[in-house]
């Protein structure tokens, strides 16, 4: 029998094999397919429960595997699960074609929707018909047959060429190390980096050092090694990826998603890609994006070139070096904010201990939205790294299932998200609760040291954790409106701002123990930390504004005539550039969140997200960092309600006003 047909509750890991995959997915279609007909094939007039409903509690064992599946291709995959993942996306944007081009379905949805006035439907329901159209206008009901077979080629290719292209990003950071037998090569590397880098050649059966483009051991390198040439070969390793003359290029690739995606919009009667990612969204439109880009683009290039300049006249006094380059920069910031700050990260490292973070972000939960998390070891996990937990209230009800992976390994790709393996809704009069899972990418653990964090790492740890209360608390009818299924400029809310806890004293002291003497973080860490929280902001929302206007430049324009990937990105550059161009480098290649993952025509999103983060922040500043009058307020409001209402009226809701900018240039030191 194959296990992914049953029924389970929790995801039977040790029970799949790649072979059951494919079968499995094929009958899931078949059984959404049967769903679907049903819902066409109803004699009795469409009413919101018949079709409507009907239609988002469809399909819910495919939606099951498919999250199993696709979720372990990101985290645990392997060239059986790469392989059959090209096979099966066709099959799926062919399904999804499939119901969004059915006209029998599209009838009656749109008979719902223009009788919706005389329905007397909830907000959450008026939301779900809204979306339920949308989705069939969206995506070509409205289109005549020959634009529809249209439609469905260019969904097909774009399927395919996105995990192509992820694949090719994960192949080439497999296939780079550099391997260093000098100890005068790693002068100026903590020891943590050594050990780490030690214990990675010793794995390949070498001597002395092995260090890779995964995040722990690039970063480290680029953030420490005193020497220049070596820093400078693995910052152009890392900037060339699938920008090589070899298999695994991707600028074909790049022109293909960006000439189609332009096409499908225009298809569906959009003047480009961004006017039709963002007219969902919080923003509206790519002219709207862009002014507000500029506004911050404004604000933060004076401090930015000042603090360049800075940082060139002070490693020139320190090596003579008169021109700053990209392997450069993290360097001398490091050397400048200890000077500045006297604030070293690896001074911090071993107040950060991995489960005294965790245990930390748990207690933080807890005194916020009353959540208690307990370790339990009968659910099965995917990997032996990954740790498994029952999340209650109060009360004792049983809130999620949370799952959490923390460091890299060979079948897992870089960065760090959140995702889910079973979504919540109301159903049968049962409120299904999700199950949720952080993936990660920490310094693994060594003989000698367990697994220390560095500051970056642990407002990593909350960023993710904050997308998982909102997957965790979710409270809605619709599986299709819970959690964190809102506009892709309100998602980052939730995440963005649980990191601000990260910078008090009163949530620091709960955690920031010393691994070794159990002694709390001294007062004075906290105040630098504060202090240098806004070190080089201006550089930093710079390259935020790049990647965000480089991603607007592909999505809000026609492509159609760009023939140099590498001229194209230096010209959207141009009003953010800082440091000199590495003619062998890259960013579009290898940039995973517009092209792989969904943040085509959103990157802009962090830096919008920023700006309510730091506004909702500021009542919590106001009222106190654990309130619970106002934590109650965000979890009412904000994070138990998913996509059931427009994002504007939510957050007003909660705050009582709209976001400005104010806050968040306040705390950047812009202004």
């Amino acid at each position: 029998m194959n296990p992914l047909l049953q029924d389970f509750d929790t995801a039977p890991f040790s029970k799949i094999s790649s072979e059951d995959y494919k079968p499995a997915i094929k009958k899931a279609i078949e059984i959404a397919k049967q769903e679907i007909n049903t819902i066409v094939t109803n004699n009795e007039a469409p009413s919101f429960e018949n079709t409507i409903e009907a239609l988002d509690f469809s399909g819910e064992k495919l939606n099951r595997v498919t999250s199993i599946f696709f979720n372990l291709n990101s985290a645990e995959t392997n060239e059986d699960i790469q392989k059959i993942a090209q096979e099966i996306s066709p099959w799926l944007s062919e399904f999804s074609n499939d119901i969004t081009l059915n006209e029998d379905l599209f009838k009656r949805v749109k008979a719902i929707y223009n009788a919706k006035e005389t329905l007397n439907l909830t907000v959450e329901q008026q939301t779900l018909l809204d979306k339920k159209y949308k989705n069939f206008a969206r995506n070509g009901a409205n289109l005549n047959e020959l634009d529809k077979t249209t439609l469905r080629e260019i969904d097909a290719e774009l399927s395919k060429l996105s995990l192509q292209f992820g694949e090719n990003v994960l192949a080439e950071t497999n296939a780079f190390e550099m391997h260093l037998t000098d100890v005068k090569d790693v002068s100026g590397l903590p020891e943590s980096a050594k050990e780490a880098a030690k214990e990675m050649a010793k794995s390949k059966n070498k001597e002395g050092y092995i260090f890779t483009l995964d995040y722990p051991s690039y970063i480290p390198f680029l953030t420490y090694a005193d020497n220049r040439e070596l820093r400078k070969e693995l910052a152009i390793a890392a900037g060339k990826k699938a920008f090589k003359n070899n298999n695994f290029n991707n600028e074909k690739i790049v022109l293909d998603i960006v000439n189609l995606r332009h096409k499908r919009a225009n298809l569906l009667g959009y003047k480009t890609h961004a006017h039709f990612v963002l007219e969902e969204r919080m923003a509206e439109s790519p002219e709207k994006v862009l002014e507000f880009s500029n506004n911050l683009l404004e604000k933060a290039k004076p401090a930015a070139l000042k603090e360049f300049k800075n940082l060139t006249e002070f490693a020139n006094k320190l090596d003579g070096i008169k021109q700053l380059e990209k392997w450069d920069g993290i360097y001398y910031a490091e050397k400048l904010k200890k000077e500045l700050f006297d604030l070293d990260q690896e001074i911090l490292k071993p107040y950060f201990k991995l489960e005294n973070v965790i245990n930390g972000v748990f207690e933080i939960a807890n005194r916020l939205f009353d959540l208690n998390f307990e370790e339990v070891f009968t659910i099965e996990k995917y990997h032996e790294d990954v740790k498994t937990y029952n999340v209650t209230d109060n009360n004792g009800n049983f809130i999620a299932v949370f799952y959490a992976d923390f460091h890299p390994r060979k079948g897992k790709r870089n960065g760090a998200w959140m995702t889910s393996y079973k979504p919540q809704q109301f159903k049968n009069n049962t409120n299904e609760r999700p199950h949720v899972s952080i993936v990660c990418n920490f310094t693994k653990p060594t003989q000698t040291k367990p697994s220390l964090l560095t500051f970056n790492e642990v407002t990593t740890l909350f960023h993710e954790f904050g997308h998982a209360l909102h997957g965790m608390l979710a409270n809605t009818t619709y599986n299709s409106l819970s959690g964190t299924s809102v506009s892709w400029d309100f998602v980052e809310l939730p995440s963005q701002i649980f990191e601000n806890w990260c910078y008090e004293k009163e949530a620091l002291e709960l955690f920031a123990k010393h691994y070794q003497t159990g002694e709390v973080i001294p007062m004075e860490y906290i105040t630098k930390i504060k202090e240098s929280a806004s070190f080089h902001e201006g550089m930093q929302t710079l390259r935020q504004l790049s990647f965000g206007l480089l991603d607007l430049s592909w999505h809000a324009q026609d492509p159609s005539a760009i023939t140099s990937i590498k001229e194209f990105e230096n010209k959207a550059f141009a009003d953010t550039k800082l440091y000199p161009d590495v003619k062998e480098n890259c960013m579009s290649t290898a940039f995973s969140h517009i092209f792989q993952g969904g943040y085509s025509a959103g990157y802009y999103s962090y830096k919008w997200a920023e700006v309510l983060d730091a506004d909702a922040f500021e009542y919590f500043l106001e009222k106190g960092i654990f309130n619970k009058e106002v934590a109650t307020l965000f979890k009412d409001n904000i994070l138990s309600k998913g996509g059931t209402e427009k994002p504007m009226t939510l957050y007003k809701r909660f705050r009582g006003a709209a976001p400005k900018p104010d806050a968040l240039l306040k705390r950047a030191g812009l202004i």
